[in-house]
C-alpha cells in the first residue's frame, strides 16, 4: 500500500492549508453559491455490502454532518461501475449528485471499454482520493490453504481452479490477472456483480478462490469461514498479522495493489462548489472517529486536493495501461 500513500504525501501540506481555510473560504463560497441547497445524492456504482459501499456510507455520514445537509447513498451497480458513473455524468453540475468510485470506474474504464460511454478526465471533476484497502487473495476451506500450494496446484492442473471477482474489468479482476501473469499460473475468472455475490459463490464451492479488498474479506477470515492466503501490500496488516504478503508467500517482489476510492462531480460543476466539497471531505477524513472505524475495516484514509487527486488518477492510468494491454482485458 506504500506506493499509494507516498504519491499523496505531496498533497498533505496543501490539504492542511485547505482545512485551515475551510472556516473562512467555504463559508463565504456557500453564501455566494447557496450550496448545498438540497439533499446530496452520493452514487455508488457497485452493489451494497462491498468495501466501496461500506466506505461510502461512512463518508456520507461525515459529509452530512460537516455540510449540515442530508447525504443519501444510492447504489447503481452494473457494467463495472459504468451505469452509476453515467448517471452522475448526466446529472446537473451543481454538486448535489456525486460519484463515490474506485480505480475501476475512475481510472480503468476508458482503458478497457470497447465502446466507452464516458471519459473520466473530460466528463468529471475530481474532488478527492479518499483512501482504500489492500487487495487480498482468499480461498474456501476445501481449497489449498497457502498461496504457494494454490499456485503449484493451478500450474499442475490448469483447468481445475476458478476465482471470483466483483466483475469483469474491475480493479480487483485486473489485480488478480496481473498476479497470475507474474506467477505463471492459470485460474479461470468467474465475474460476479460485486463482492456481495462473489463471497457466497466462494463459500458454496462455485469458486475455489476469490480476490477482494482486505476490509471486505476480513470477517470471513476471522470467522474461519474462508482463509486469506496473501495480501498485496509491502507489509503485513496489523489486523491480520497471520496473513503473509504476496512477496513472503510467493517471492513476487514489489507486488502491491490497493483498491482506492475517490469522489467526483459532473464536469462543469462550479469551482466554488468543488472547493466546498473538497474542504468538507478533508474535514471528514480527519475525524478520529471515522479514521478509527475505517481502520477496523482495514481501510485507510489519505489527504488530497482536487488537483493532486486528478494527478494521482492520471498516474494510475499510466501504471495499469501496460497490464491491460498485456492481459487483453476488455469490457463491453
Amino acid at each position: 500500500m506504500v506506493y499509494f500513500f507516498k504519491r499523496q504525501r505531496r498533497a498533505i501540506l496543501t490539504a492542511i492549508t485547505l482545512i485551515a481555510c475551510a472556516s473562512v473560504g467555504p463559508l463565504s463560497a456557500q453564501a455566494q453559491t447557496n450550496f448545498p441547497s438540497k439533499t446530496i445524492r452520493l452514487i455508488v456504482p457497485f452493489p451494497a455490502g462491498g468495501p466501496t459501499d461500506i466506505f461510502a456510507r461512512q463518508y456520507a455520514i461525515g459529509l452530512s454532518r460537516v455540510l449540515n445537509q442530508t447525504v443519501i447513498v444510492d447504489n447503481k451497480a452494473g457494467a463495472s461501475g459504468a451505469i452509476g458513473s453515467l448517471e452522475v455524468k448526466r446529472s446537473p453540475a451543481d454538486g448535489h449528485t456525486l460519484l463515490f468510485g474506485t480505480a475501476s470506474n475512475l481510472a480503468l474504464y476508458n482503458l478497457m471499454a470497447l465502446k466507452p460511454q464516458y471519459d473520466y478526465l473530460k466528463d468529471f471533476a475530481t474532488i478527492a482520493v479518499v483512501g482504500g484497502s489492500a487487495v487480498v487473495v482468499m480461498a474456501n476451506k476445501e481449497s489449498p490453504q497457502t498461496l504457494k500450494a494454490l499456485i503449484d496446484q493451478a500450474k499442475a492442473n490448469p483447468t481445475k481452479f476458478r476465482y471470483g471477482s466483483p466483475g469483469q474489468g474491475t480493479y480487483l479482476h485486473l489485480s488478480m490477472e496481473r498476479f497470475l501473469m507474474e506467477s505463471g499460473a492459470k485460474i479461470e475468472h468467474i465475474p460476479y456483480k460485486g463482492s456481495g455475490q462473489a463471497k457466497p459463490a466462494l463459500l458454496g464451492g462455485q469458486t475455489e478462490t476469490m480476490v477482494d479488498a482486505l476490509g471486505s474479506a476480513l470477517p470471513l477470515h476471522q470467522g474461519g469461514q474462508a482463509k486469506i492466503l496473501a495480501i498485496a501490500s509491502s507489509k503485513r496488516s496489523t489486523l491480520a498479522p497471520d496473513v503473509p504478503t504476496v512477496n513472503e508467500a510467493l517471492g513476487i517482489k514489489g507486488f502491491e495493489a490497493v483498491l482506492w476510492n475517490g469522489v467526483a462531480a459532473p464536469a462543469g460543476t462550479p469551482k466554488a462548489v468543488i472547493d466546498i466539497l473538497a474542504a468538507a471531505t478533508a474535514k471528514v477524513l480527519k475525524d478520529p472517529g471515522l479514521v478509527d472505524q475505517l481502520k477496523q475495516l482495514a481501510m485507510e484514509t489519505t489527504d488530497s486536493t482536487p488537483e493532486s487527486a486528478t494527478e494521482f488518477i492520471k498516474e494510475e492510468m499510466s501504471r495499469w495501461k501496460p497490464v491491460i494491454e498485456k492481459t487483453g482485458i476488455r469490457i463491453e
